[in-house]
């Protein structure tokens, strides 16, 4: 986290809003946060410790298999998840198990991805974190954010080369000149209450209300980009569909 709060420092201003009610601390916690970026990881670590919090990520598996960052990931204890493989559905087990067992939240991506979605909006998202949240009794707490894309190009799918590394580092190195604003919001517990895991269609339902405090909370940190961003990344592919939680 020492690392990391110097890598925030030196490639933008980090502002954050909202909090963690201190009635959640202490007990199984997930933070879902909307992905815009490479580097957003980053960011979301840096704005945890700005509100006390040191949460584990949960990370696809291929990172946990490289060299250096794999020991970190495993060291630190971040929770992985094989995407597209057989053990995919493994993730769930783990991260419940890592909920219920201390007191540090679990950080994940309900869309599963960097979003795709034409301007930047939260995509539709899968139910994953809505079945761990319901599953252990986890409050959630959306983490909107809005800035990170700024820090790092997308680049491309997968770094194959040497050349792949440089166009993303040559991305940072502009990012750390602009020094763009990163901004973080903690919204308000999403209201799960009435929802069961073993009820047909409640993990859609929750997945929805997720998605949903996601994009409200946004809105405020886009003021002047609710439509197209204003930052312009030509390495970064979009899809036809738009966001159906776009305010």
């Amino acid at each position: 986290m020492r690392v990391d709060r110097a890598i925030i420092g030196l490639t933008g201003r980090l502002e954050v809003t909202g909090d963690v009610p201190d009635s959640v601390r202490g007990k199984p916690l997930l933070l879902a946060a909307n992905h815009i970026g490479n580097l957003d990881a980053l960011v979301l670590i840096a704005a945890c410790r700005t509100r006390r919090l040191a949460p584990r990520f949960l990370a696809t598996g291929g990172l946990f298999d490289t060299p250096v960052l794999g020991t970190v990931l495993r060291t630190c204890r971040h929770v992985r998840a094989d995407r597209g493989k057989s053990t995919a559905g493994e993730a769930l087990g783990r991260v419940v198990t890592a909920l219920t067992s201390d007191h540090h939240p679990v950080l994940m991506y309900p869309e599963g991805r960097i979003t795709l979605e034409p301007d930047m909006w939260p995509e539709r998202g899968k139910t994953g974190a809505a079945r761990m949240a319901l599953a252990s009794g986890a409050t959630v707490v959306p983490v909107s954010q809005w800035g990170a894309h700024e820090a790092m190009c997308y680049g491309m799918v997968r770094v194959e080369k040497t050349g792949d590394l440089w166009i993303l580092f040559a991305s940072w190195l502009r990012a750390v000149r602009r020094r763009p604003k990163l901004k973080v919001h903690f919204g308000a517990p999403v209201d799960l209450s009435d929802l069961s895991a073993d009820r047909v269609g409640d993990a859609t339902r929750a997945r929805d209300r997720i998605m949903r405090s996601l994009a409200t909370g946004m809105v405020p940190l886009r003021e002047g980009e609710l439509g197209a961003p204003h930052h312009f990344d030509p390495t970064r592919p979009a899809t036809d569909k738009p966001s159906p939680w776009r305010p």
